[in-house]
């Protein structure tokens, strides 16, 4: 008698297991079928009901995460991808997911994490890299961001990221020309054109300065005064002389307080052997402050390039009586910088 009540015991639990079990593939296939028909609400709560008969129904659970995806749910989604990451470990869709959004969510330490447990996932190596650079560590990125280029040579993104790679480590010459590719691939990216430019700019490649900054300008850029200002200067820098002057005195006709605007383009012409144009802004200083004694002693400066010693000194020594903090300058006279 005993015996067959635990027959029947037993035989009830199975019957219990296998309804539940059809009836969590029941409500799997619902979800698919509301999936395919995007509607991914009706879908994700049909998969809501399939786990909740099978708590280990790996496919319902990613499923549930794309049906999340497609309605932005992202922390919903991610929450589907992580459980079913921890019923079957192996899965390489969970795996790929969270991947991918813990990049996203910019945890890079974890998106390291499952992109090494998938390096066949697609993107692997481009997270790998993406987020060593996000964390820093320019030598890792930079091995797996060259790898990943070389497989991928049109993707803007690897090919920029890679380029600022090697300008935090200050290999510049070997990121200039990812740069250089970046922009090419992806012509709206504005940001990058001006970024490229001033990465020149401080690198005293000012042709290539003024190129970037004109792409910037032709792809919709709007110009504000440090834009023009930095512009103006590579134009002074690169040889253009009057487009430079031009935008420069146009921002400084806004600005009529930066003085140093003009100083810094007395440097210019100073540095480029051109004594009668550093002159000419050192009189404009001088009219605008006739107590400018750094404006005095660099026209001195520029007299005595020019051959008339004692003229120039004459002014140098008046500026050092007017600003007694420059008379540490006076061993420099026979230099070409002020």
């Amino acid at each position: 008698m005993i015996k067959n009540i635990l027959i029947l015991l037993l035989l009830g639990t199975c019957f219990s297991a296998n309804a539940q079990s059809d009836s969590a593939q029941i409500y799997f296939k619902k979800g698919l079928e509301e999936k395919s028909a995007k509607r991914w609400l009706v879908a994700s709560k049909h998969f809501d009901k399939a786990v909740s008969f099978d708590p280990k129904y790996t496919e319902a659970y990613i499923e549930n995460g794309i049906s999340n995806l497609e309605m932005r749910k992202t922390d919903v989604a991610k929450q589907h991808f992580t459980k079913a990451n921890e019923v079957d470990p192996s899965n390489k869709v969970a795996i790929g997911h969270l991947m991918e959004l813990n990049y996203n969510y910019r945890q890079w330490n974890k998106a390291i994490e499952f992109a090494q447990k998938c390096s066949d996932c697609p993107g692997a190596g481009k997270i790998i890299g993406m987020s060593n650079y996000q964390l820093e560590d320019y030598v890792k990125a930079e091995k797996q961001l060259s790898d990943a280029v070389k497989a991928n040579p049109e993707d803007a993104v690897l090919n920029y990221t890679l380029a600022k790679t090697y300008i935090e480590m200050e290999q510049y010459p070997k990121g200039y020309p990812f740069f250089k590719k970046a922009i090419e691939l992806d012509t709206n990216k504005v940001s990058w054109m001006i970024e490229f430019a001033d990465e020149n700019y401080e690198g005293q490649h000012y042709k290539d300065a003024v190129i970037y900054y004109n792409k910037a300008l032709a792809h919709g850029h709007i110009a504000n005064n440090d834009f023009n200002t930095d512009l103006g200067f590579s134009y002074l820098y690169s040889g253009e002389y009057q487009k430079g002057e031009s935008l420069i005195m146009a921002v400084f006709a806004k600005n009529p307080g930066k003085k140093d605007l003009l100083r810094d383009v007395a440097d210019a012409f100073y540095n480029r052997k051109m004594y009668d144009k550093t002159l000419d802004y050192c009189q404009k200083l001088l009219e605008l402050d006739n107590k400018d004694a750094k404006a005095l002693y660099q026209a001195g400066l520029a007299f005595i390039k020019k051959g008339e010693k004692d003229r120039g000194q004459a002014m140098c020594d008046k500026a050092i009586e007017m600003d007694p903090s420059l008379s540490n300058l006076k061993k420099k006279m026979s230099m070409p910088e002020f």
